[in-house]
């Protein structure tokens, strides 16, 4: 699973989750391949559902073509745990987040057809948190 090698903070506020309405303003076009996935939701997408959805990729194209993952997990989420009484400090750190804004893209892949990079990607779709739109470079 992908996480930070070194932070220089361990622990972050949470912050709140507003629906603002924000879009992405960098990550909107593909770069590296011909087909990418899109998100069209904000959330925060774990590294078990993005090493998840990696694998449903890989295993699709059968090693086959090249992939690429433009989004990275680096933002902690810490747990307290439940039954514990109050206080005792914050909790450590669970597990790592990419924030995800509508209209990034998280996946790419290049070297393969049209239909074998769909499939592939509508596969990686069912593994992430987000409703999702397959592009392709036009």
């Amino acid at each position: 699973m992908m996480f930070p090698k070194k932070v220089k903070h361990r622990k972050w506020h949470k912050g709140r989750s507003r629906n603002t309405g924000h879009v992405a303003s960098t990550k909107t076009e593909l770069s590296f391949g011909d087909f990418g996935l899109k998100s069209l939701d904000e959330r925060w997408i774990t590294a078990r559902q993005i090493e998840a959805a990696r694998r449903a990729i890989t295993r699709c194209i059968k090693r086959g073509g090249k992939v690429w993952i433009r989004i990275f997990p680096d933002r902690p989420v810490t747990f307290h745990g439940n039954e514990n009484t109050m206080g005792g400090g914050k909790g450590a750190v669970d597990h790592y987040v990419a924030i995800i804004l509508p209209g990034t893209v998280m996946f790419e892949m290049g070297g393969v057809g049209e239909d074998i990079a769909r499939e592939a990607l509508r596969l990686a779709s069912y593994k992430l948190a987000v409703r999702t739109r397959i592009v392709t470079r036009s």
